[in-house]
């Protein structure tokens, strides 16, 4: 073996490294409450680190440095895949976890870095990724808020066309978009009309007091918010 053989010292200090750079980013995503959180992080990085470390021994071991250290690393950014995907999460027309999984594909690359024995890369990786995930976050809600697609029902005190004018005015002052509505005329005795309005509210909205100023605005009997299935 040459001088990079990994020795018994480099792998306690680079597992303990991989402990740490995941748990870490795994704390940040657990106090988020997030479906991947502190103990995925940490085993994702903790594996990904000894099948790195792996890769780079098995060649000086067995094939005298013939071989490719980069075979297993490849397998483990593939897997990578499989795991991510199931951070994701569809809650009707809206995506979540996303984030989570490109986390994990994180820690998984910085566990990698770590078992090759690239510390520089390793911590600057991680620093730059809990500057993303921690003071990135409120900045891109700010610039850009979070939109959710619901369905807000409407129901008018009178059975007679509503005033659907004054409604849609009121959701613009809210900075909510509607894309289409349905009327249905409570034709009968005692029906309210209803009107389905089909929204997209940024998360900012608070809803009480968009229902507070739906209700001044015109005659509306009650509200309800539904997810859009």
């Amino acid at each position: 073996m040459g001088s990079s053989a990994i020795t018994e010292f480099d792998i306690v200090i680079r597992l303990c490294m991989g402990f740490a750079a995941g748990a870490i980013i795994g704390f940040e995503r657990s106090s988020r409450r997030q479906v991947a959180g502190l103990r995925t992080h940490i085993l994702i990085s903790l594996g990904a680190t000894c099948l790195m470390m792996l890769s780079i021994w098995l060649p000086q071991q067995f094939a005298e440095g013939i071989g490719d250290p980069g075979r297993i690393a490849a397998q483990v950014v593939s897997g990578m895949g499989f795991l991510g995907a199931g951070a994701i999460i569809r809650l009707g027309s809206n995506i979540k976890g996303l984030t989570t999984a490109a986390s994990l594909w994180l820690v998984a690359a910085i566990g990698m870095t770590i078992g090759a024995g690239m510390y520089a890369a390793a911590l600057t990786a991680e620093a730059l990724g809990l500057i993303t995930l921690m003071l990135l976050n409120p900045v891109e809600r700010k610039i850009f808020p979070e939109v959710q697609n619901k369905l807000l029902d409407v129901y008018y005190n009178h059975p007679s066309e509503p005033n659907t004018e004054a409604t849609l005015n009121t959701l613009k002052i809210f900075g909510i978009e509607s894309q289409s509505l349905n009327v249905n005329l409570g034709k009968a005795k005692g029906k309210n009309t209803k009107v389905r309005f089909y929204v997209s509210i940024p998360d900012m909205v608070d809803i009480s007091k968009l229902a507070k100023a739906l209700k001044n605005s015109s005659d509306i009997n009650r509200l309800e918010i539904k997810e859009k299935i």
